[in-house]
Formats: structure tokens, sequence, C-alpha cells
């Protein structure tokens, strides 16, 4: 009868409870493996607030856990960094409450670069080498896109903080693309992800995002390694969309982080560079409308100002009107005795004149001029012939010098006439331009050297009552109720005060300020 086949509790072999089990493992293996050095590279890094390191060693096959005590950790020449290839010295022990066995690690020593970090390293600079990585490349990330697309996990807290941020700032229409972010397949739904948005046409069903951000939280170098895939960094580099990467936390990078048009440290700065404040956009708004209306209502004010100074200088319309018409009414007062007698003296002309108007006078008037007509008339075809023979002889005589030539010199002459006065007509008219632009620069220098407002940046001022009327004695400054002192940069209205009893006397300017137009000024 086999061993096996008995009931329990015959067997003669010993029993051993968990602990001490446990506990013979842990002798047999740290008797065993007291001191060993191991050769491999650092994976995941952990340092805890007590001071202790684990940290992971692996080759192509294999993980081993490994830990570093505080006391011991202060003593290594070399502190352990993901990717390094190092050897390890120290001795392997377990740990009962889990099971499993550890390597207590005492030194470390550089044994090379690690095979993912020589890897990485050498298909960086190839892919940097075919200018994916160069700045020109790089596009603008647009002010305010209508849509974003996000490349990430649909779960975990990554596509949360992006939501919550873009909410807070600027509220946009998101479309996300689930893709696995660590794993075999994490490069090829990433590349897929980055191709498709490009893919999506501009006005179809699907609006076609405007910009793109590739999300991750941390992790360790293998866990990130998908985004260090080369079908990733090309689909980035070849992206006509703008993309953000935010792949981990801030100290990790990985290759689609140089092809990306901006690599923002966290999930939640990728918000934050995709969209400005609206809060901040509305307060810059309204800053700019108060602005405008400043503006608006300081020039109406100011030209309204100029206006009532302009037309302060002009003479009063009143008085022009005045004149002329009281010139009109001494004429209107004039107008009749002047009539009566101009009629009067034409009435004698015409006595005088018709005195002489009988009909034996205008007979014999009539007869004498009909003689003379009769004796002109007679001796009328003689004059026009003798007249016809000169006028003949003038014409041949002057036609005889009307020859082409000549007409072509005189014709010559005058033109070179001509072109002299012109030439000099030109010269003297700009001479004459010059010289009255240049009179009235000067006039216009004068004007605004001798004008009030050039008074007041010496130092004046212009004082008017509630009323706008210039104060030009200190008695009626005391009696106003209120005053406007005019300075150079503005208007100041003080308090005023009556005072009982005759204000003293102000002392006279030692001269009055000239060119002023505006009133007195102190």
């Amino acid at each position: 009868m086999d061993l096996i086949d008995e009931p329990v509790e015959r067997r003669n072999e010993p029993e051993f409870s968990v602990s001490e089990i446990s506990m013979a493992v842990k002798r047999m293996i740290e008797g065993e493996f007291n001191h060993v050095r191991i050769r491999g590279e650092i994976g995941r890094v952990m340092r805890y607030a007590s001071g202790h390191l684990y940290f992971d060693l692996k080759d192509d096959d294999a993980v081993l856990n490994a830990v570093t005590w505080k006391g011991q950790a202060r003593g290594l020449s070399v502190q352990p960094e993901e990717g390094m290839e190092v050897i390890a010295v120290g001795k392997l022990t377990s740990f009962p409450k889990q099971s499993k066995y550890q390597m207590n690690v005492v030194e470390l020593r550089v044994a090379g670069v690690g095979a993912l970090m020589a890897q990485l390293e050498k298909r960086k600079k190839a892919l940097a080498a075919e200018g994916l990585f160069d700045a020109d490349r790089k596009k603008p990330i647009p002010y305010l896109p209508e849509v974003i697309g996000v490349v990430t996990s649909p779960q975990g807290a990554v596509i949360r903080d992006i939501l919550h941020r873009l909410r807070d700032r600027f509220p946009r229409k998101v479309l996300i693309w689930p893709v696995a972010v660590q794993g075999e397949q994490s490069a090829g739904q990433v590349t897929a992800a980055i191709n498709g948005f490009n893919a999506l046409p501009k006005d179809g069903k699907i609006p076609r995002p405007d910009l793109i951000i590739v999300a991750r939280g941390g992790g360790s170098l293998e866990d990130l390694w998908g985004f260090n895939d080369e079908a990733v960094v090309r689909a980035t580099a070849a992206s006509e969309i703008p993309i953000i990467s935010a792949v981990g936390h801030e100290t990790d990078t990985t290759l689609i982080d140089y092809a990306s048009d901006l690599r923002a440290p966290t999930p939640t700065a990728a918000a934050e560079h995709a969209v400005p404040v609206r809060a901040d956009l509305m307060g810059w708004l309204a800053a700019i409308e108060e602005r405008r209306l400043r503006a608006l209502s300081a020039g109406l004010a100011a030209r309204k100002q100029r206006l009532a100074d302009l037309a302060r200088a002009l003479p009063n319309p009143t008085d022009l009107v005045g004149m002329k018409a009281q010139r009109l009414d001494v004429l209107a007062g004039r107008l009749p005795n002047a009539l009566r007698t101009a009629t009067a003296a034409k009435h004698n002309q015409l006595v005088t004149a018709s005195a002489g108007l009988r009909p034996a006078n205008l007979n014999r008037l009539i007869d004498a001029k009909s003689q003379n007509l009769i004796t002109l008339a007679a001796r009328l075809p003689a004059a026009l012939q003798s007249v016809a023979t000169v006028k003949r002889g003038q014409f041949l005589k002057a036609s005889a010098g009307l020859r082409p030539s000549s007409l072509k010199q005189s014709v010559d002459q005058k033109t070179q006439q001509h072109t002299a006065i012109a030439a000099r007509f030109a010269s003297i008219a700009v001479t004459r331009t010059e010289r009255a632009r240049t009179r009235l620069s000067a006039v216009s220098r004068l004007h605004e050297t001798l004008g009030y407002k050039a008074t007041l940046k010496r130092g004046y001022a212009v004082v008017r009552n509630e009323a706008g009327t210039l104060v030009t004695t200190a008695k009626s400054a005391e009696v106003a109720k209120s005053v406007e002192i005019e300075f150079q940069d503005g208007t100041y209205s003080p308090d005023v005060v009556a005072r009982p009893g005759k204000p003293k006397s102000a002392k006279k300017p030692a001269e009055k300020p000239s060119g002023s137009d505006q009133g007195d000024l102190f």
C-alpha cells in the first residue's frame, strides 16, 4: 500500500506551520545566496518617505525585486535610476508576508546603458536626422479651437482632469478617441487615432478637431514605451492638425514630445495650453470697451471745449449786423428826399430840352439832314473806289512778305518766347508759393505762441464764475458762488466762501501776458 494512500493521521512525516516553512525557506535562500553579484537593468524605482528604496532588476526573461534599506541607501555610490544597467551586490532574502523572494542590495555599480535606453536613444537620433523634430515643422496652436480631439484612455483621472480644466477655463466641444495607453496595442491604437482625426472631413457629420491632445498619466519606462514607437512619432509629425503631447509627468520624456507641436508637463497643463481663460477674455473686452467709451467721451468733450473757445474768440454777430443795419436805416431815411430832388432835376432838364422841339424847327432840321445825305451819297462811289485802290495796294504790299518760310520763322520765334515766359511763370509761382507757405507757418507759430493755451503752459490760469463769465478782479471772485480755474492740464473748482468786508487788493502783476484772448490770467 502506497504511503500517500494512507490516512493523514497514520502518516509519520512532520507537519510545518506556514511561518515555520516560510522561515525555513528564508534561511535556505539566505544561506545559499548570502553574497551575490547580479547584472541587470533597473526598471521601476520607488522611494518611500521612510528612506527605503524599492526597485526592479530585470533582463529579457525575468524580473527580480530589490530593496535597499534606509541606512544602506545613504552608502550607495550610485543612486538607482530607471533604464540604468548596473551590477548589484548584496544577498537574496525572502519576504514571508507575501511569499516572494527579493534581493537586498548594498552596493550598486554602473554596468552600461540599459537596453531600452540604448534603443530609445538610437531611435531618437535616427528620427531627428530625418528632421521630424525640427522647430520649423511645428504648427502654431490655435488660440481658441472650436473642437478639441483627445487621444487617451476613456477611464482614469486623465480624461476627467482635461474635461474639468476645459470646463473651468473655456468650455469647448471635445471628441474622445479611446485607446490603450500601455501595452503591445498602445502604439497602433494611438497611431490610428491621430490618423483618424486627420482623416475626418472638415464639413462632415463628425466635426474635425482644430487641436489634438495626446495624454497619459505617469508610469515606468515600460509603461510609456508605446509613445516612443516610430509609427506614433511619424503620425504625430505628419499630422495636419496641431498636437499637444501630455504623456507622463513633468520628468517623463517620450519621443512623441519631440515630434508634437507643443509638450505639456501634465494633462491638466495641456488643457490650459489649449484654451484661454474665458473670464480673463471677458474682463479684457470689458476694459477695452470702457477705454473706448472714455476715449470717445474725452474726444467729444475736448472738441466741445475747443468749439466754445473758438466761439468766444469770434466777434458778436449782432455787432456785425448792427452797423450795416444802422447804415441801411440812414440811407433809407435819405432816400425819399433824394428821389424828389432827382425827379425835379430831371423834370427841369426835360422842360429845357422840349422847348426847342417845335414842328418848324424839326422840318428845317430834317431838310438839312436830307440835303447832307444826298451830298454824301453822290460822293460815296468815288470815295469807295479811292479807298478800294488804297487798300488793294496795302494788301499787295503786305502779301509780298507772307511767305511760308517767314511765317514758320515767326511762329518758331513766338513759340520760344512763349516757352521762356511759361518757364519764368512756373518758377515765379513756385517761389511765391514757398514764400506764402513760410509766412503762413510763421503766422501759425505766432498764433500758437500768443494763444492763451501757450500762456497756460507758462504757469498762468483762467478764472471763471458759475455762469462761465471771466473773473478779472478779486471783488468779483469774492461774490461768486463758485469759481472754476483752468490750468494747463485741466480745470479745478475750489470752494468759495464769501467773506465780509472789503477784500484786500491784489497785487498788480508785473506784466500782463500778451496774446491772451480768453480774459485775465494769473
